[in-house]
């Protein structure tokens, strides 16, 4: 079905979804990055530990007086990075000489907590889990351990805490910041085999799971009882929730249900020292002191590790709505943004854009995408969602903000998904510019939270400081003012990458913005904080650093700059 609106001279074609009640399941999901990495399931066992029981290791340790980083050069190891888009071609990193060294004798340890089904030692598999996604970070561990049960995590660390070997707590390891993969190598402790379903409250949505479940099969499951996960994510199909939690994953839905600060109700946490710390609580209002949770969400597994959520869940809607507009320039899509606001309301579920350097990318580097415009050649693109309960009231709010945005020259084209497959490329054109981008060569990505006015003259301000050089692309979360920064170049250089950092962050800075949107500050961002962050802030977050994790083993490197300059050392040196 066509209609056409004329206002003052100007056209717009668009194409009306007719769904009645169907809900539109957009398959968003473009590529498994990661897989399940060999998930197991078992049933859950309980070994008590024996009280006051040190590990073989801490005997033979001298005293914490006695062991303390050191700095020389000669001690320097190197942090090996591909990819790295932050960096050049691989930075060196001394590790931190308060950390002992893997040996036989704690293998078998941990054999003995887990069997020998939850201790790999193969180097395939460990060359999997030593890198990331992307193949930007690689580590060198020598151990990938298993656990199926919480106490089975409470063992494992509070051994490593006595014999001081650090730890790297990791899930689907789809991070873009270097957060889930060791640095140089530390043990790797897998949650994946923690992936069950605990309990499900029907008439509140209130979902309990442990930390290895997979974000889409949770999403499956509620799914199917009428309830949606409030996060949704381009990796949901390899993703944990676990890594999601400790990463405050941010996603497509944050718009509508906001972030995990306020959809999770309740975590259980193993602290450094093995104590575990029951916080799983599944009452929306509990006022009883501080709410120590939020600690541990976007804490990357620095402070403790997630070993079970309690997450609220909202209502399943029948009526969904996919618009893909175009505009002009850049001020046309704040503006159209303020209109959804207005006139869509409660309804208005996502507001992502993407410029047309994004929108070329996808098309020449993903295979099934195609242009939802192609006889639009503008600037900028919009991907709208409504989401609600009466189709016939959704479509008419959507109908009445689209001719209003046509009538006030917002946009010039647009196109409204006529059944589920056509709601589903327009997603995969936005969702796919991630992929898209890694196939077009050197990529350097920034997360970025800025006010929504400026949030593309970095873009703007960036093509004008590296000209022919590099093509930069913008496009993310508008509706949350999370930019994507993407800058393409044929190759890695330390001369681009010099004047890409640190001007994007202390642009940022001044902005009044934030450098870590959604992704963390994992390894790459780690030094940046204070663009941020004020000095007082990240000495009181060390401090809760100090307090929880004193042997500093959980994901070292990570999230905090090094207590000592030394730690990291550039490449100019």
């Amino acid at each position: 079905m066509k209609s056409v609106w004329k206002s003052s001279g100007l056209e717009a074609r668009f194409r009306f979804l007719m769904t009645g009640s169907r809900m539109i399941e957009q398959s968003r999901v473009l590529a498994h990055f990661c897989g399940n990495r060999n998930l197991m399931k078992a049933e859950e066992s309980r070994v008590p530990l024996p009280e006051g029981s040190v590990s073989p290791r801490a005997q033979s340790l001298p005293a914490a007086s006695h062991i303390v980083p050191q700095s020389d050069p000669r001690h320097a190891c190197f942090f090996h990075i591909r990819r790295y888009g932050s960096a050049p071609g691989h930075s060196r990193v001394v590790k931190d000489r308060r950390f002992a060294e893997l040996k036989d004798v704690d293998i078998a340890h941990f054999r003995q907590i887990l069997g020998d089904k939850g201790v790999v030692v193969d180097s395939d598999e460990l060359k999997v889990a030593n890198t990331d996604w992307m193949n930007k970070y690689e580590g060198h561990s020598q151990l990938l351990l298993r656990p199926r049960t919480t106490q089975q995590v409470s063992e494992i660390l509070q051994y490593c805490y006595a014999g001081r070997l650090a730890v790297v707590p990791q899930g689907g390891n789809t991070g873009l910041v270097g957060g889930s993969v060791p640095v140089f190598d530390e043990v790797i402790l897998n949650l994946g085999a923690m992936n069950k379903i605990l309990n499900f409250d029907e008439a509140s949505g209130i979902l309990v799971c442990e930390a290895g479940c997979i974000l889409e099969s949770l999403d499956n499951y509620v799914g199917s009882r009428g309830y949606v996960m409030p996060l949704d994510l381009g990796a949901k199909g390899s993703c944990q929730i676990g890594g999601n939690v400790s990463t405050n994953a941010g996603g497509l839905r944050l718009l509508r249900y906001g972030s995990l600060h306020g959809n999770v109700l309740g975590l259980e946490v193993v602290l450094a020292d093995g104590t575990v710390l029951d916080l799983l609580g599944t009452l929306r209002k509990d006022n009883t002191g501080y709410d120590l949770k939020q600690l541990f969400i976007g804490g990357e597994g620095t402070l403790g590790v997630v070993t079970k959520v309690s997450i609220i869940t909202p209502p399943k809607l029948a009526s969904t709505n996919v618009a893909f507009l175009a505009c002009e320039d850049y001020v046309s899509c704040q503006k159209t943004f303020a209109q959804a606001k207005l006139q869509l309301g409660e309804i208005l579920s996502a507001f992502e854009f993407l410029d047309r350097y994004a929108l070329d990318v996808v098309l020449k580097h993903l295979d099934g995408t195609r242009d939802p415009l192609p006889d639009s050649k503008q600037h900028f693109y919009l991907l709208v969602e409504t989401t609600g309960s009466n189709q016939l009231h959704d479509k008419e709010k959507l109908d009445a903000f689209l001719e209003s945005a046509i009538e006030q020259g917002l946009i010039t084209d647009g196109a409204v998904a006529q059944d589920i497959s056509q709601a589903a490329s327009f997603w995969k054109v936005r969702e796919g510019v991630a992929e898209a981008m890694g196939k077009g060569g050197a990529v350097y990505k920034y997360d970025l939270s800025i006010p929504l006015k400026d949030l593309y003259t970095l873009v703007e301000d960036m093509r004008s400081r590296l000209k022919d050089s590099a093509t930069v692309v913008g496009y993310g979360h508008m509706g949350d003012g999370n930019l994507h920064l993407n800058i393409m170049a044929p190759k890695y250089d330390n001369e681009l990458l010099a004047q890409i950092e640190p001007y994007v962050y202390e642009w940022t800075a001044a902005a009044k913005g934030s450098i870590s949107a959604e992704h963390g500050l994992g390894f790459m961002k780690a030094k940046a904080i204070h663009y941020s962050k004020s000095t007082a802030a990240v000495q009181v977050m060390e401090g809760f650093k100090k307090l929880l994790d004193p042997r500093g083993i959980l994901n070292p490197y990570k999230v905090l700059p090094s207590p000592s300059e030394s730690h990291v050392i550039s490449e100019a040196t």
